[in-house]
C-alpha cells in the first residue's frame, strides 16, 4: 500500500465514523426547535461538532438559555483555533484555502494530519479528512432533521441521549495518556456535582474550564513535547 492511500484510508475511515452521528444531532436540532434550514446552516457554517451539540442543548430549555448557549458553544470552539496555530504552518496556504483550511480546522483532521511522518503526507491528511468529514457530517445532519420531523420528540426513543453519547465518541479517541484520562474523570466529575444546583449549559462551561485549567497545569509540569518526525527529517537532510 502507498503513503498516499494509506493516508487516503485513514481519512476515509474517520470520516465515516465521525459524519455518521451527525444525524443525532439533526434529529435533536429540529427537537430543540429549529428548523430543517437553520439546522443545516449550523452544520455548514458552524462546522464543529461539540459545539453544535451545546449550542441545541441549551436552546432546548428556552429562550433564557441563549447567552449560555452562546457561551458555551463559544468556549468549546477555541480548541479549534489552538489547532489553527499547529497547522497552518503545516499547510502554509493564501487566500482562498487559508479560508477554507480555517473551516476544516477541526480534532478528526487535526488528529490525522499530525499523526502522519513527513510534511506531504500531513498535507494529505488534512485535507482528505477535513473534506471528508465535511460532506459526511452535512449530509447526516439533514438526515437526521427530516426524520427528525417524522419521528416526532426523539426523547420518546430515548435520542435525547444522542448529545451526551456524541461527546463522549468526540472524546474517548483523545484519551491515549493515564493524565488525559484524569483530566476527564475530573471534569466529568465536575459537572455531576455542579448539574443539579445550575441552569442548563453551565455545567458544560465548568467542566470545559476545569479541563482547560487541568491542561494548563499539566503542560506547566511537563517538557515541552519533541517536534514532529518531518521536522528531524528536514534537519539532517540539512545537515
Amino acid at each position: 500500500m502507498t503513503r498516499d492511500s494509506r493516508v487516503l484510508r485513514q481519512a476515509f475511515s474517520v470520516a465515516v465514523a465521525t459524519g455518521a452521528y451527525g444525524i443525532s444531532f439533526g434529529a435533536l436540532s429540529v427537537a430543540a426547535g429549529l428548523s430543517v434550514l437553520q439546522t443545516q446552516a449550523l452544520s455548514l457554517l458552524l462546522f464543529s461538532g461539540g459545539s453544535q451539540f451545546a449550542l441545541v442543548g441549551v436552546l432546548a430549555a428556552g429562550p433564557a438559555g441563549a447567552p449560555a448557549a452562546v457561551a458555551a458553544s463559544s468556549l468549546l470552539g477555541v480548541r479549534n483555533g489552538l489547532y489553527g496555530l499547529q497547522v497552518s504552518k503545516m499547510l502554509d496556504v493564501r487566500g482562498w484555502r487559508r479560508v477554507a483550511a480555517a473551516q476544516l480546522t477541526i480534532d478528526e483532521s487535526t488528529a490525522v494530519a499530525v499523526g502522519q511522518r513527513d510534511e506531504a503526507a500531513a498535507r494529505t491528511g488534512f485535507w482528505a479528512t477535513g473534506l471528508g468529514v465535511f460532506v459526511c457530517w452535512n449530509l447526516m445532519t439533514l438526515l437526521g432533521s427530516l426524520l427528525g420531523d417524522a419521528l416526532g420528540d426523539p426523547r420518546r426513543y430515548g435520542l435525547d441521549a444522542a448529545a451526551a453519547a456524541a461527546f463522549c465518541a468526540l472524546l474517548w479517541p483523545r484519551l491515549r495518556s493515564v493524565d488525559a484520562c484524569a483530566i476527564a474523570a475530573l471534569a466529568a466529575l465536575v459537572a455531576v456535582l455542579v448539574a443539579p444546583h445550575a441552569p442548563s449549559g453551565i455545567p458544560v462551561l465548568v467542566a470545559a474550564t476545569t479541563a482547560l485549567l487541568a491542561g494548563v497545569w499539566r503542560r506547566a509540569h511537563h517538557d515541552p513535547p519533541p517536534p514532529h518526525h518531518w521536522e528531524h527529517e528536514g534537519e539532517g537532510a540539512a545537515a
